[in-house]
């Protein structure tokens, strides 16, 4: 029974987005915008830390200060993320080798593309499905394409389905260092001249290849990503057709009025906030401009000769640091001023087995690590680029089991990075770049202060104590133009692209977050789970916990804070209900996507779409 991908009949005709088109006079307005925005935003937070302290309460007015200055330090770094939309531009497409090199010795044969899907516990027929697809790749000048499965799994079933679609089958005797470990495995027996990443669930489509190799005629372009594109989430349904379901014509109507006036509502559409345009199309696109558009993995395509190059650049510096340690210790323990020169040379020589050559990191977070090596390496001046257009589809996460298993990997993993090799401090890579990694970073520190905003409202309404001096008009005169000039200017930077469901998301995920940054503060290793590729059966109410937590807490809040108001008790003054009101309940509605998620279950259409592909 031949494996379609899930599911096969419904949503096999979605088409990815269009990427945005880049826009000056769009862009100068989100400059300008953006820049208000911070202007008044540092006008905001320089008159809290002066004039709006309770001094009454610093334990609450202080660290709430702190968190919206945290906050704010993000913003930033975000809007210097989304300053440019400007890209490099792509170059014709390689007739040979010679026309991606910058050595004139390069031989003058066809370029050579080896294509990886790695795999461990997948099922064998999906990992088939991406191989047939990647069988159909096409390019318009001769190409030695190479197409390989990486097998963790050691399993006959996955060997037996690349000998029948004519593929190599690599394994090895261990798992040492998991996807990383495979990777390297795989480039010590494989030699094309660029190596093109899959996952098990990935399906490149035809022109991935005439879409990226054209970025490599530049020789300092070492990777080229290209957008992750999830073509199972569910679409949803019209809002009229919904109603329609329940109430007939009348429904119809209903939800027509309300499209109207309120614009297009689909409900069911995507439980999970998969949709990754928003990150590709916005975020990663705009770290062109300075170079520092990070590897996400699969769909990418790299260079080999500068993965192995910044490896081997890596590998001894590594081994010259190690020596150093020994001929210090090899001083403190015999007195000498010196080591001579024949025992230096031993201990270097020493150093260097021990020092293990790794051309893709040991890392849960191998990609974004691989980035930061080569970005360093100034000398070679690798370069990144994100190439907008989608050229592959996946599967998303359908469950909040498999979501939450995903994200916390990625979260751990950049939070490890952060903990011990801080890109920050490393050597080699530029300003912009620093503060583009720093960005990333920083994001996963957001659970602190967003907890902070959680709990800050709860506080007020049920014991009156407010965080700040008073809700006076001079607080309303800070804090108003800050908000309306930070909403506009996103509005402007994600222009086609909704923000509202990232940022709840955004901020209901601090339970997730916080549990990865006490990981890392403990030492403990993040390990390397496979996210779950099927449906996980059920719904997952302790995970989110927290979150109903919060929003239960935050309602009842709101009618003991009103009722206190209406009875005049001391503290609950119109201004401070207003501003805790209009807040507590942004709260609760942000946490409300995660729960629904937690609870949602397929369509039954969904599920008899699932039916319909496998019987087929």
């Amino acid at each position: 029974m031949p494996f379609l991908p899930r599911p096969a009949s419904r949503f096999q005709t979605q088409v990815p987005w269009t990427p945005l088109p880049y826009s000056p006079l769009h862009e100068t307005v989100w400059q300008f915008l953006c820049t208000a925005s911070l202007v008044f935003g540092a006008w905001y937070i320089g008159w809290r830390w002066l004039k709006s302290l309770n001094f009454d309460a610093l334990w609450f007015s202080i660290p709430l200060l702190i968190a919206e200055t945290g906050s704010f330090i993000g913003l930033v770094l975000f809007t210097i993320n989304l300053w440019s939309a400007k890209s490099p531009l792509r170059g014709a497409l390689p007739v040979s080798a010679r026309d991606c090199s910058d050595d004139p010795t390069t031989p003058d044969r066809p370029v050579s593309v080896d294509v990886f899907f790695a795999t461990y516990s997948e099922d064998p027929e999906l990992v088939r499905a991406g191989l047939q697809a990647a069988k159909k790749l096409t390019y318009p000048h001769p190409l030695n394409l190479q197409i390989h499965v990486l097998d963790d799994g050691k399993r006959p079933t996955m060997e037996a389905v690349a000998r029948e679609e004519g593929v190599n089958y690599i394994t090895r005797s261990d798992n040492v260092g998991f996807k990383a470990g495979n990777l390297r495995n795989a480039m010590a027996v494989t030699s094309g001249d660029f190596i093109m990443i899959c996952d098990a669930d990935m399906l490149p489509f035809p022109s991935f290849l005439e879409e990226t190799l054209g970025y490599f005629r530049d020789p300092k372009v070492a990777w080229v990503q290209t957008p992750h594109w999830f073509y199972d989430i569910p679409p949803g349904i019209p809002l009229p057709a919904a109603l329609e379901r329940r109430l007939g014509a009348v429904g119809r109507g209903i939800g027509r009025l309300f499209e109207r006036m309120f614009g297009p509502v689909q409900l069911g559409e995507d439980p999970f906030a998969n949709d990754p345009q928003l990150f590709f199309d916005v975020i990663l696109r705009r770290r062109n401009w300075a170079n520092a558009s990070f590897c996400c993995g699969a769909g990418s395509i790299h260079r080999r000769e500068a993965v192995m190059e910044a490896a081997l650049r890596q590998w001894s510096d590594q081994v010259s640091a190690a020596a150093g340690r020994n001929e210090k210790a090899a001083r403190q323990l015999t007195g000498e001023a010196a080591i001579s020169e024949s025992i230096s040379d031993v201990m270097r020589w020493q150093s260097a087995l021990e020092e293990e050559f790794q051309p893709y990191k040991f890392h849960v977070s191998e990609d974004i690590y691989t980035s930061i090596v080569l970005h360093s390496d100034r000398e070679r001046g690798w370069k990144s680029v994100l190439h907008p257009v989608v050229q592959s589809k996946m599967l998303s996460p359908n469950d909040l089991l498999s979501w939450t298993i995903q994200r916390f990997k990625y979260a751990g993993g950049t939070l490890d990075i952060l903990a011990h090799d801080n890109p920050l401090f490393r050597r080699g890579l530029t300003l912009p770049q620093k503060l583009m990694y720093g960005s990333t970073f920083y994001s996963y520190l957001s659970p602190i202060w967003n907890v902070v905003f959680l709990i800050s409202p709860i506080i007020f309404l049920f014991s009156g104590i407010a965080p700040v001096a008073g809700y006076s008009l001079d607080f309303f005169l800070h804090i108003t133009p800050f908000l309306l000039l930070n909403e506009l200017s996103q509005l402007v930077a994600m222009w086609g692209n909704s923000n509202a469901k990232g940022r709840a998301w955004y901020l209901a995920m601090f339970p997730l977050n916080l549990q990865a940054l006490w990981a890392v503060v403990r030492g403990r290793k993040i390990s390397f789970p496979v996210t779950p590729k099927d449906r996980q059966v059920g719904t997952y109410g302790r995970l989110v916990r927290w979150q109903i937590g919060v929003a239960a807490l935050t309602v009842l809040g709101l009618i003991w804070g009103w009722a206190c108001y209406g009875t005049g008790r001391e503290g609950y003054t119109l201004g401070a209900m207003i501003a805790n009101t209009v807040w507590g309940l942004s709260n609760a509605l942000s946490m409300l996507p995660v729960i629904r998620a937690a609870y949602w279950q397929p369509d039954p259409v969904y599920e008899a779409a699932i039916v319909e592909g496998v019987k087929a």
